[in-house]
């Protein structure tokens, strides 16, 4: 009774005690595909991060998860238990990196924000800004795929419904969101521009957008999207509002002045733009 007793204590104090209560700093730890489960808990052992890799074996075995051990990155510390560094394997709770993509960024500004380059083409307006938890080393194939995947998440079956009703195509819709991401701030100021760009379109008129030059030499909307627009920019391209104006500028102090005639737009200009 003894002996068992002792045992016991033994077993639980290697299992549910941590290797170290103050060493805190999380180290990272690599499980290679392929590793099986007695190989982990030695290179556990050595890295001085559980107790004993013989009862780390025996806590995976009883808990019949050898064959769920996901290989990947780690962060763990000598201050957590065999039960913790278990539960984070078996889930795939690996090391992650998380990176903001502001609304706007284009394909280059995010490959130079992750350090890696993204294969595929037309990828401009379709990567979804947003934030990301991306594993450690994770490739650009992965970083498109979850961008991507993000992207068609936010355009719901509804939003898909009501630019097919307006003869509208995606391309067109995101294009134009791009420019507005550029061109102004607000939802308000947005929508409005949008009511703007899409009037000019309809009569033939330039776009004469300041985000792309391209505008100002030719009618329609530029050749593919500029940037990567947020939600409500793409919002706004969507429902456009409705309204008297047809011009607008942006003021240095980044105020949005709408004007109804090319006279008051003039005006604006030569009020808010005049050199200092």
């Amino acid at each position: 009774m003894i002996l068992f007793l002792v045992l016991s204590l033994f077993i639980w104090h290697g299992i549910y005690l941590p290797k170290d209560f103050s060493l805190v700093e999380e180290k990272l730890f690599l499980i290679e595909k392929g590793q099986n489960l007695f190989q982990i808990g030695e290179n556990l052992e050595k890295e001085g991060l559980i107790n004993n890799r013989f009862l780390f074996d025996f806590y995976v075995l009883t808990k019949g998860a050898q064959g769920k051990l996901q290989a990947g990155e780690y962060f763990f510390s000598p201050s957590m238990n065999t039960t913790e560094i278990t539960k984070k394997i078996i889930s795939g709770d690996v090391a992650k990196i998380v990176v903001t993509i502001p609304e706007g960024f284009t394909v280059k500004q995010i490959e130079e924000r992750l350090n890696l380059k993204l294969p595929g083409e037309n990828l401009e307006g379709f990567l979804f800004p947003d934030t990301y938890q991306f594993p450690l080393r994770i490739s650009g194939e992965e970083v498109v795929k979850k961008m991507r995947d993000n992207f068609e998440k936010k355009l719901t079956p509804e939003l898909r419904e009501e630019i097919e009703k307006q003869g509208k195509t995606i391309f067109e819709i995101i294009t134009m969101a791009s420019l507005i991401e550029k061109e102004v701030k607000t939802k308000e100021e947005k929508e409005l521009a949008s009511g703007i760009l899409w009037k000019r379109l309809e009569i033939g008129m330039p776009l004469q957008a300041d985000a792309a030059p391209e505008t100002y030499e030719r009618q329609g909307l530029p050749e593919k999207p500029i940037c990567n627009p947020g939600l409500e920019s793409i919002l706004a391209a969507v429902y456009p509002k409705s309204s008297g104006y047809w011009y607008y500028l942006s003021t240095p102090e980044g105020e949005t002045i709408f004007s109804k005639t090319l006279e008051e737009h003039n005006y604006a200009k030569s009020k808010y733009l005049r050199p200092r």
